[in-house]
């Protein structure tokens, strides 16, 4: 009834294994279940009366399919939100960069077979067709940042035909990497979180600099300045700086140990300079949370300094703020909210100890610093790109700034959020980065095409996940499913009689199911979020 070219491949051709996978009235449309093909586990899916098969794991941290969302022809990660057709395998939604393997489908004497070629029994994902560079073709794209805004413009690019020459601009050390992956798991190997192999971005003929900062933008001339003085000429530009640590504003916060958690290096040196020694984490909110569940087994004490009641009080709530907090009481991390540092004090050039606001000195050899971000936009200054109050770069729907071939993508983006009837908003989230550098990457094409995406975030605290969607900035009222304080519950959070958004720990697949309805444009009203029945929420 469905077919679909395998892989990027013409499987016809080649010898493949089938299997009859189940009979024909054991799945309904709407419905998907895992199966085996040999020994690969595939996802089908009956839609429309349409059988199709595809990958079973999400190709961002190979998470079961069948435990998502599935609308239409959209299925949904339950964990960190990337979404897939169901018929073509592509990848429609992020986090996560490649797409899923499509399956040959067919139905004979009410039995459903699926057909896998056996040259890629083994797969779980797949690189779209892209092309590279063509070196006549003197058109020059340049993307200033090495984040994923940045990468998945690149590839978007390439996947579309584009065989001009492309420009990655980043100061690290280190092409594209997982960042979210820093804060949770310090020690990682730099070649762990790679998102992208060197040998990738030659294939493709994606030029990579590492090492190298913008430090001025001249839209006249359509070249940028490079601090080491050399210019470098664009005929688009992408701008996808990010945003950097916000630094401690206090005596001594240049001592020695003091940190800030922007670059894999600083990951490597928190977590060598925190064994067995004494951690004090200034912030109480995503970063400094992770920090401090992470050194809780590592370092002799952790403790965590907030300024509100309860970590992620303002965007998650007081009472699943009390919880994490508890959470990591247990492991032995002290909490001193309603708090500030007045001071660091130390010996030798070195930390020795946090002086706060209420009179308390803690005893600290390394001090974390997690009190938010500054968007990196200082290198526009006399460039007339608009920013915001906050210096952010102001970008319409189509990542668009005020100056024509000059686009703006990810964290250092002030832009119109659709579920939000298009109020302006910074929203510093992984998976938003990267549909925005598609965006990019699709108008700079002359292919019109707006971020509409619904914002998906999740964060872990030892080893529990807390999944969220949507755009909570002004809540009113919180309704809970399921008990906070027994870890396992689905908050919704409600702002002029609506669900502005939702949170979730052991309540899976209810918020990418949720994420999925935003998308789509409904408005979830809060009688449903209080209705004991939740059906609509079923898959």
């Amino acid at each position: 009834m469905s077919q679909c070219q395998e892989s990027g491949q013409g499987a016809e051709q080649e010898e493949e294994v089938t299997d009859v996978v189940c009979q024909e009235a054991d799945l309904k449309d709407g419905q998907m279940k895992e199966v085996t093909v040999g020994e690969q586990k595939v996802l089908l899916v009956r839609t429309r009366g349409q059988y199709s098969a595809v990958g079973s794991q999400c190709s961002h941290y190979n998470a079961p399919l069948a435990k998502g969302a599935l609308v239409g022809d959209r299925v949904r990660c339950p964990f960190h939100g990337a979404c897939f057709n169901v018929r073509t395998g592509d990848i429609e939604e992020y986090p996560g960069l490649d797409s899923l393997p499509c399956y040959k489908v067919k139905v004979e004497d009410g039995k459903v077979y699926v057909s896998i070629n056996k040259k890629s029994l083994k797969l779980m994902k797949r690189v779209k067709t892209m092309c590279s560079i063509v070196p006549e073709i003197k058109h020059t794209i340049l993307l200033i940042g090495g984040g994923p805004a940045s990468l998945v413009c690149a590839e978007i690019l390439r996947q579309n035909c584009y065989q001009g020459r492309i420009v990655m601009v980043t100061k690290d050390n280190l092409p594209p990497f997982d960042k979210p992956k820093l804060s949770k798991a310090l020690n990682v190997d730099s070649s762990s979180i790679l998102l992208r192999s060197g040998d990738f971005y030659q294939q493709y003929g994606i030029e990579v600099w590492t090492q190298k900062e913008v430090v001025s933008v001249n839209p006249a001339d359509k070249a940028v300045k490079l601090s080491d003085g050399t210019l470098q000429h664009y005929d688009q530009l992408l701008i996808s700086t990010g945003c950097r640590a916000r630094p401690l504003d206090c005596p001594g916060s240049d001592l020695k140990g003091v940190t800030l958690l922007q670059r894999y290096e600083d990951a490597k040196e928190i977590h060598n300079s925190c064994l067995g020694q004494k951690a004090v984490v200034i912030g109480a909110s995503f970063i400094g949370m992770e920090v401090a569940s992470y050194l809780s087994d590592k370092a002799a004490s952790v403790t965590v300094v907030g300024t509100s009641g309860y970590p992620y009080e303002r965007s998650l709530g007081p009472e699943i703020g009390k919880m994490t907090m508890q959470m990591l009481e247990e492991q032995n991390v002290k909490f001193y909210m309603n708090d500030g540092v007045t001071e660091i004090q130390g010996e030798n050039g070195k930390v020795k100890a946090v002086v706060l606001k209420s009179g308390k000195v803690l005893e600290a050899d390394v001090v974390i610093a997690g009190i938010g971000v500054i968007p990196n936009s200082d290198f526009l200054s006399g460039s007339n790109v608009e920013v915001d109050s906050r210096k952010a770069v102001i970008v319409d729907k189509f990542m668009r700034t005020n100056i024509p071939d000059i686009f703006s993508a990810g964290d250092v983006t002030s832009f119109p959020l659709t579920i939000r009837g298009d109020q302006r908003v910074n929203i510093g989230h992984w998976q938003m980065s990267l549909a925005q550098g598609r965006v990019a990457a699709l108008n700079m094409l002359n292919k019109p095409t707006k971020c509409e995406s619904v914002p998906f975030f999740w964060t872990v605290l030892l080893g529990k996940s807390i999944r969220y969607t949507g755009y909570g900035e002004g809540f009113t009222e919180i309704i809970f499913k399921g008990k906070v304080e027994e870890r396992k519950f689905l908050a919704f959070y409600i702002k002029d009689g609506a669900v502005v958004a939702a949170a979730s720990l052991m309540f899976d697949p209810a918020v990418a199911r949720i994420a999925e309805l935003m998308a789509t444009g409904q408005v979830l009203k809060k009688a449903q979020a209080q209705a004991d029945d939740l059906s609509w929420l079923q898959m």
